[in-house]
């Protein structure tokens, strides 16, 4: 009988994706793995483990297990833990950091993330220092003042798409001993693999692009190193704060892997050339996507990922708040939600999610690039444009 694949077998990503990281279930010879719902296992009569490990659902799961081994291939770690959703991950990363430390967070980044931080550091004693990770040399002055036990870096940030860089604030946070987490969501592990270059930590919302199907919530951290103290205190808080994936979210994450390298190879590919368009259009104040020549952090981008630049963009459109709605309003294909990652290609008004205070401009729309047919993308964008 033939092999299943294995993630050590040399194969490309592409491949170990399209086979759900491992070809068929050795069991059945099936190929799409069984959900396995039972939330407990078996023992036998001198009481081991049927299967060695299985124990309760909530840590033993052979789907988790084949999940994980799948998604730390790709990011060149060692382990993974999926998580109930990003900010489940987010969540478990931060509690790691203990009370009376210090967190250095890049600003900018996504609001949810900023909020956590902001209300779990005040409840706990942890004093949270905000600063622009893209200006390297005022970061590291920030950094040399504060002496943090964490850095935090969302890279491209959500929604202003600055790029830290990774390699040179990992020389910083060797130096001190600081967890460095990445954030790589809108990128995605095919074009930025945060640990090669350093990083400690990197975290996703599964949500996003690894599922690509807007049909669940889901997170994923992964480490390069397993003996690390965070991973350990992570690995607990999955376990016994209990905010796992359920089987049927997992099975759904694992297929949607599957088509993960065509779909971020299209959304890349509309991404760079809508961004384009309307970097030219008359009704654009600023295309905000480093995959543009004239983005301040293109070159650091293009040196830290590779085949593309994601497909997360925002647009600053001439005029007021008003003019940014009547476009989001005029818009067809596009369609007007919170997310991004998806197969469809979605708008969102930042300034109206996050409201007063969040440093948003009121003209910024945010954009999600999907996998339609690219020209039909930036026909919509021209036509609700032209409407202003």
């Amino acid at each position: 009988m033939s092999k299943s694949l294995r993630p050590n077998a040399g194969l490309h990503p592409d491949s170990l994706l399209a086979h759900a990281g491992g070809g068929f279930d050795p069991a059945t010879g099936a190929v799409v793995p069984p959900i396995q719902t039972a939330t407990t296992f078996v023992r036998d009569e001198d009481y081991e483990p049927i299967l060695a490990g299985h124990i309760y659902s909530r840590d033993s799961n052979t789907l988790y297990q084949k999940t994980e081994k799948l998604i730390a291939t790709l990011e060149e770690g060692e382990q993974s833990r999926l998580f109930a959703s990003g900010m489940a991950a987010i969540a478990a990363i931060i509690r790691s950091v203990k009370p009376g430390g210090t967190l250095l967070a890049q600003s900018g980044i996504y609001w949810g993330t900023t909020l956590f931080l902001r209300k779990h550091c005040a409840r706990n004693n942890i004093a949270l220092v905000e600063a622009d990770a893209s200006d390297l040399e005022a970061f590291r002055d920030e950094f040399s003042i504060t002496q943090p036990d964490m850095v935090w870096l969302e890279v491209p940030s959500n929604p202003f798409l600055k790029v830290a860089d990774i390699p040179e604030i990992s020389k910083l946070c060797k130096r001190r001993n600081a967890v460095l987490t990445v954030d790589a969501t809108a990128a995605t592990p095919l074009i930025l693999k945060p640990l090669a270059l350093g990083a400690d930590l990197v975290v996703h919302a599964a949500t996003k692009a690894l599922n690509g199907h807007s049909d669940l919530l889901g997170g994923v951290v992964t480490t390069a190193d397993p003996s690390s103290e965070s991973w350990t205190f992570i690995c607990d808080e999955r376990t016994n704060a209990g905010a796992v994936l359920g089987s049927f979210e997992t099975w759904l994450l694992l297929r949607g892997l599957r088509t993960l390298a065509l779909r971020v190879e299209r959304m890349n590919a509309n991404a760079l050339h809508l961004a384009n368009f309307l970097e030219t259009h008359s009704n654009v104040e600023t295309v905000l996507y480093p995959g543009l020549a004239g983005h301040p952090q293109h070159d650091l981008a293009k040196s830290q990922m590779t085949g593309g630049y994601g497909s997360l963009m925002s647009v600053l459109v001439k005029g007021s708040k008003g003019s940014a709605l009547k476009v989001a309003g005029n818009l067809d294909v596009f369609q007007r939600a919170t997310s991004l990652g998806g197969t469809e290609s979605l708008v969102e008004h930042r300034y109206t999610i996050e409201g007063e205070g969040s440093g948003i401009p009121e003209n910024l729309l945010r954009l999600s690039i999907g996998i339609e047919h690219g020209p039909d993308l930036v026909a919509d964008m021209d036509q609700a444009l032209t409407s202003l």
